[in-house]
């Protein structure tokens, strides 16, 4: 039996305009022409939208674990919006049979203003469940969540990794037939994703439906056996994960080694602080091409709103594999030298922060940068997963001296020194003879 049914959906957005129709749209999506309440008989044309998705169509199996993988901007987040009810096709249809656990962003479903147990009680609540239910998985969803001396502060003064913790144990937790999961764990910790992983592998085994979004191919190849690839709004393919991942590294491996976001109301982040660019800088030129022994610049451009606001901005670098390779921050503990802005309270203004990766440190192959900038150390305003990616290539010098690959995914120039220390005495060599 199908848990998930999904028929040549699409979704348009209006430019500039993201989230939920207005009355207008949703008269517009059913009629196939704009009808002003006014009187007012303008046309709207596809130049003044955008299609986040195009004709996707596949089912899901009660019980399968499947991976929703691509890009940034492929229209895996609003595939998932459309699949918890949040928003809907603007063509097609979408059939779920069975109650939903939804972690898709992190305040989706919480009031900032209850504390932690009477959120978890009003989401226990909208899924249906009874105070007595919700009693019973309380403590649980508690304990997993690591908010027990937390548990009674209003949510809003949670820090995005609480927010986090305790979305997915209510998701997880509150008995759902199927399980969606986002991207926005990424913002938790290693050790808790390492525990959601596990979660979701006990649901899938408990004959629970799991569609997880994810930008970390190797927790996609543990955790589902299929996945589906989007691209640009369409589905690109769909198989098995491993299959679907090879695809997936060729098709990514397009870019031009930096990306705009040229409007800052639509651009990735909040009020506080949005995100202009992203871009790769080697050898005084933007490129998506590296050579291995030269200088790599990652340059991180942003806006900030919020006057005398204490920023500080990271990175995470993977592999073409989704896997962590390293992470670094402008802090001063994690600094070479030493970043003015770090500490000090921003005006209003453009921003930009240059983190420097040595030539002759990673080893050949493909890569991709999580930009992150927080505010106060702790608060999460802008991940972008996946900003912008970059092939390192192997310019040959060691290969003179030695023909194959290099194990790992470092492949740093260290200090080699050999001492004679004493020649064999004849009783030696007659030993080894």
């Amino acid at each position: 039996m199908n848990a998930v049914t999904v028929e040549n959906v699409s979704k348009r957005y209006r430019k500039g305009r993201t989230g939920y129709h207005t009355l207008r749209e949703d008269i517009y999506n059913l009629t196939g022409r704009l009808i002003s309440l006014g009187g007012d008989k303008r046309r709207d044309t596809d130049a003044e939208h955008i299609w986040a998705l195009q004709n996707v169509s596949f089912q899901i199996e009660q019980g399968e674990r499947v991976g929703v993988i691509g890009r940034n901007g492929s229209g895996k987040t609003t595939l998932l919006r459309l699949m918890a009810g949040i928003t809907r096709p603007t063509h097609g249809k979408i059939m779920v049979r069975g109650r939903l656990g939804v972690l898709i962003e992190i305040m989706a479903g919480f009031h900032p203003e209850l504390t932690g147990r009477e959120n978890i009680y009003l989401n226990g609540a909208i899924m249906g469940m009874s105070q007595k239910e919700i009693k019973r998985k309380f403590d649980e969803i508690v304990a997993f969540a690591e908010l027990e001396d937390f548990i009674d502060t209003p949510i809003k003064r949670f820090s995005s990794g609480m927010h986090v913790r305790l979305g997915f144990a209510v998701a997880a937790h509150l008995d759902p037939d199927i399980l969606l999961i986002d991207e926005v764990l990424a913002v938790g910790d290693a050790a808790f994703q390492k525990k959601c992983l596990g979660k979701m592998e006990d649901a899938a085994q408990e004959g629970r439906t799991v569609v997880f979004v994810s930008h970390n191919m190797a927790s996609v190849i543990n955790l589902c056996p299929r996945a589906i690839l989007l691209v640009a709004g369409k589905k690109y393919s769909d198989g098995p994960s491993s299959d679907i991942i090879a695809e997936y590294i060729e098709t990514a491996g397009t870019g031009q080694g930096e990306r705009i976001w040229s409007d800052p109301k639509t651009a990735p982040g909040n009020e506080k602080i949005r995100l202009h660019s992203v871009r790769i800088v080697s050898d005084g030129q933007v490129t998506s091409e590296v050579d291995i022994q030269k200088d790599v610049y990652i340059e991180i451009e942003f806006w900030n709103f919020k006057p005398g606001a204490l920023i500080h901005t990271s990175i995470h670098l993977l592999d073409k594999m989704g896997y962590g390779v390293l992470a670094s921050a402008n802090m001063h503990s994690a600094n070479l030298i030493r970043d003015e802005w770090f500490s000090k309270p921003h005006p209003v203004g453009l921003y930009r922060t240059v983190c420097t990766l040595p030539g002759n440190l990673l080893n050949e192959g493909r890569y991709s940068i999580n930009a992150i900038v927080l505010t106060d150390i702790m608060d999460i305003e802008v991940f972008a997963a996946e900003a912008i990616s970059f092939t390192v290539h192997d310019s040959g010098a060691m290969r003179k001296e030695y023909g194959g690959g290099w194990l790992g995914v470092v492949r740093p120039k260290l200090a080699w020194r050999t001492e004679y220390l004493e020649p064999l005495v004849d009783s030696q060599q007659k030993g080894n003879k």
